[in-house]
């Protein structure tokens, strides 16, 4: 395990008036670049060449490092390069899909915004939903076995898999015909099925609330909300319903992408104090706990109650809908705020202040 003492001495060699702002060239880049730069940083991107067209049609990429495979930020040549840059690199879900948790916290030489262990209980959904009930939250009902199945179910796995797979069973016998139909059309594998993770189905609305904390000024900041637009699951209601039945629709939760929403206001005392008790949480669990962004899945039944399934403890996809218009980021500071910018700020305020060692792991 690489330890904080080893990112201070890199962080030390740095020079903290030229630090370069880095990522993976996907998920949330675009966010995070533009921000950088519009806080006066310069920015490094690691990508594949067939993502290298985006970096390069929108302008926010000062420099580009082809890669074959993200799991070559592992390899020590380009971890060298990114050191030479004075490069902070900023995790987002492609850190967690395509280099492994366990690859960041033991390998990962690269000074990182954040908490690099919270990426690994995020990834485990067994200590996340640990974290989550000991921080308070409401959560849905977990089954051991598909053979423990009595109502409507969610069957999820594990990883980044943006919902790829994803489906909804009412009986063993639901799911292991909704099982062997996903095999079949290659969502998922053998693997994912021995790592399933079987969760009550609440019947609600989903929101992921966007948090910001931050350990400078000790205050956890809401900054979003975005709801997730799924294929097939949100395009199944153009299909009339007798249709459905002779067709054996069996849909997934693919994430396409993204819409902002705003939650009715009160219930914003609730969702903020959640993202509180969830910063209180994480310093018990992986000191010093949450640094920067983090989100809350949840969906809110029509009695109001607000039910928590699942915590990202990084920046997560759906901020990339505030990117220069989010209305809480507005609220609290004005035009052009938004989460990629908020991180930047951040690593900004520290520098500035000598104390890039609180937010840099």
């Amino acid at each position: 395990m690489i330890t904080k003492t080893e990112i201070n001495t890199v962080l030390n060699e740095y020079d903290q008036n030229k630090i370069t702002v880095g990522t993976l060239g996907s998920h949330s880049a675009l966010n995070i670049f533009k921000g950088a730069k519009e806080e006066g940083f310069d920015t490094v991107c690691v990508c594949k060449k067939k993502s290298e067209i985006v970096y390069k049609r929108f302008p926010v990429a000062d420099q580009i490092m082809i890669v074959q495979d993200f799991g070559e930020l592992l390899d020590e040549k380009l971890q060298n390069r990114l050191k030479q840059q004075n490069a902070i690199l900023v995790p987002h879900g492609s850190f967690n899909a395509y280099v492994g948790t366990r690859n960041i916290v033991d390998k990962l030489r690269v000074p990182l915004f954040g908490n690099r262990e919270l990426l690994h209980w995020e990834t485990d959904r067994d200590t996340q939903r640990k974290w989550l009930k000991n921080a308070g939250l409401k959560l849905p009902k977990i089954f051991e076995s598909p053979d423990d199945i009595d109502g409507l179910v969610i069957a999820k796995f594990p990883g980044a898999m943006g919902g790829k797979g994803y489906f909804l069973a009412d009986s063993p016998k639901s799911f292991h015909k909704k099982a062997k139909d996903m095999l079949k059309r290659g969502h998922i594998t053998k693997e994912n099925l021995d790592n399933i993770h079987l969760q009550e189905y609440i019947v609600g609305v989903n929101m992921y609330p966007l948090y910001f904390y931050s350990p400078l000024t000790e205050e956890v900041e809401l900054l979003g909300m975005d709801r997730r637009y799924e294929s097939t699951v949100d395009s199944i209601g153009k299909i009339p319903a007798d249709e459905q039945l002779e067709t054996n629709v069996n849909p997934t939760y693919t994430v396409v992408g993204n819409f902002p929403i705003v939650a009715r206001e009160s219930l914003l005392p609730e969702i903020i104090r959640m993202g509180e008790q969830v910063v209180t949480e994480s310093r018990k669990i992986a000191p010093p706990g949450i640094i920067g962004p983090f989100c809350l899945e949840m969906v809110i039944t029509d009695d109001l109650k607000i039910y928590t399934f699942e915590i990202s403890a990084r920046i997560v996809a759906g901020s990339n809908v505030g990117i220069g218009t989010s209305p809480y980021a507005y609220l609290k500071y004005g035009e052009g705020m938004y989460m990629g910018r908020r991180i930047a700020r951040e690593i900004k305020n520290a520098a500035q202040n000598n104390e890039l060692e609180k937010v840099v792991y």
